[in-house]
C-alpha cells in the first residue's frame, strides 16, 4: 500500500479502531491488491483466445492498448496516434507490432520473451505490417477499443478481408474471473469499504462537495488504491443526477448526499461502491422512506443473482420493488455492470440481456431513485457468483443513511 499519512479519523472509524484483526485483514490483502499474472497465466489466456478464434474460423485477433491488451499481455500503454497491435493467430506465436520508441517498455514486460516483435519507425506503415502477417484474404476480429483513426487504416490495409469486433471472443473469457482475480476484487472492495466507513470524518455541514471528494480520494489511495478513478459527492438536488461528480456547492445540514467512489488497486482491478447518507435530520420528509425502498430493491436484486438467472431477471427483481412503490419512472439506469480491469465491463444487468449468470462473474447491483430538484438515493455493492452458484457481496460497509 502507498506510504502516505493517514487521512484524519480513518483509524477511529474502522470497526473497533485499529484492532489486531483489522491489521491482519489489511496485511492479508496486501498481496491481492498488488497481484499480477505470471508468464504462464498470460500464455494460457492467449492460447484460449487463439483457440476461440480458430473455433470461429478466424485468422487473427488484433488487440490494441486498452483493457483487453492489459488482460492478455499485461501492458496497456501506447502512443495514441501510433499503432501498437498484438496479433494473436491460431497455431502461431503472437506478433507484437509496436512503435520503435515503445519497444523498450515492452522489453520489460512479463511476456517479452514469448512474443514475435516487429518494431516500426515513424514514416513506416504499421498497418501493412499487420496485413503481411495474415493471409491475403483474412477473417480478423479487432479490439472493440481500437480508435477509429487506426481501425479505418487497418481495415483499408486488410481489404478484402473481413473484420469484426473481438468482444465476442474476449468478453466470455474476461467476464469469468479467475480465483486470483476474485481475490484482487475482494481486496480492493474491502479497501473501498474502509473509506465508506470513515466518511463521517469528512462529510460535514459547511464543507463543499469538492473538499469532501478530495479527502475521500486521498483515503482511497491510503487504503490501497493506486488512485481514485472517480469520487461522486452529490448533495441535495445534485443527487438526482447519477453521475454528478462534485462541485463547490456547500453541503447543508439536512442534505442527503450520494457518495459513489472507486478506482484501481496496483493490481489494476477496480472497486466501486455507493452509499447515500444524510447530514442530521432530512429536510425532505420522503428521504428516509425512499432510502429504505432502494435498500430493499438492492436486496431483491442480490437475492435474484444466482447461477443460471439472466442478467435481465436481476434487473427486473430490483426494478419491481421500486415500481411497486410507484417510482419506476425515477429508476433511470440499469441495475448493474460487470467490473474487473474496467469499472464498467460485461456482464450488464439490464433489460433485454438474457446472458445467464455463471460462477466467477462479478458485477454491481445498484438500483436508485432520482427525484429531480429534490434528491437521489443509490445503494451499490459489488457481487460475485461463487462456485456454489450463490451471490457473494464484495462490499460490507453499512447501508444506513445516518452518520456515526
Amino acid at each position: 500500500m502507498a506510504a502516505q499519512s493517514t487521512p484524519s479519523g480513518i483509524v477511529q472509524a474502522l470497526p473497533g479502531g485499529a484492532s489486531a484483526s483489522v491489521r491482519l485483514v489489511i496485511a492479508n490483502d496486501a498481496y491481492a491488491l498488488s497481484w499480477t499474472p505470471d508468464l504462464d497465466r498470460y500464455l494460457s489466456r492467449i492460447r484460449r483466445l487463439a483457440d476461440s478464434a480458430a473455433n470461429e474460423q478466424l485468422d487473427a485477433v488484433v488487440l490494441v492498448p486498452g483493457p483487453d491488451l492489459l488482460y492478455y499481455a499485461g501492458r496497456d500503454q501506447g502512443s495514441y496516434e501510433r499503432l501498437t497491435a498484438l496479433v494473436i493467430r491460431p497455431g502461431r506465436d503472437p506478433l507484437l507490432v509496436v512503435p520503435a520508441l515503445e519497444a523498450p517498455g515492452w522489453a520489460q514486460t512479463t511476456l517479452a520473451g514469448a512474443l514475435e516483435v516487429t518494431a516500426w519507425s515513424d514514416g513506416e506503415d504499421p498497418y501493412k505490417l499487420v496485413a503481411r502477417a495474415l493471409p491475403r484474404v483474412a477473417k480478423v476480429a479487432v479490439d472493440d477499443h481500437v480508435p477509429a483513426l487506426h481501425l479505418l487504416k487497418l481495415n483499408a490495409a486488410l481489404e478484402p478481408s473481413q473484420v469484426r469486433l473481438a468482444s465476442v471472443l474476449t468478453a466470455p473469457q474476461r467476464r469469468i474471473k479467475e480465483s486470483e482475480e476474485l481475490a484482487a476484487l475482494a481486496a480492493v472492495g474491502r479497501a473501498n469499504d474502509r473509506v465508506q466507513q470513515a466518511v463521517s470524518q469528512w462529510l460535514r455541514p459547511g464543507r463543499t462537495e469538492a473538499e469532501v471528494a478530495s479527502d475521500i480520494a486521498a483515503a482511497l489511495v491510503h487504503e490501497g488504491h493506486a488512485h481514485a478513478d472517480f469520487v461522486i459527492v452529490a448533495s441535495g438536488a445534485h443527487g438526482a443526477s447519477p453521475h454528478h461528480g462534485c462541485s463547490d456547492t456547500v453541503i447543508l445540514d439536512g442534505d442527503p448526499v450520494v457518495i459513489d467512489i472507486g478506482g484501481p488497486a496496483p493490481s489494476r482491478y477496480n472497486s466501486d461502491s455507493t452509499r447515500t447518507y444524510c447530514l442530521g435530520t432530512p429536510r425532505d420528509p420522503d428521504f428516509a422512506a425512499v432510502h429504505a425502498l432502494v435498500v430493499a430493491a438492492q436486496e431483491a436484486g442480490f437475492q435474484a443473482a444466482v447461477e443460471g438467472a439472466s442478467c435481465a431477471s436481476v434487473d427486473a427483481a430490483a426494478r419491481r420493488v421500486i415500481a411497486n412503490a410507484g417510482l419506476s419512472e425515477h429508476f433511470i439506469t440499469r441495475t448493474g455492470h460487470g467490473i474487473g480491469l474496467e469499472v464498467h465491463e460485461e456482464p450488464y444487468l439490464v433489460v433485454g440481456n438474457d446472458q445467464p449468470l455463471l460462477p466467477g462473474m462479478v458485477f454491481s447491483i445498484e438500483p436508485g431513485v432520482y427525484l429531480p430538484g429534490r434528491f437521489g438515493v443509490r445503494i451499490e455493492d459489488i457481487v460475485a457468483i461463487d462456485q456454489s452458484g450463490r451471490p457473494m457481496r464484495l462490499n460490507a460497509s453499512p447501508k444506513t443513511w445516518t452518520l456515526s
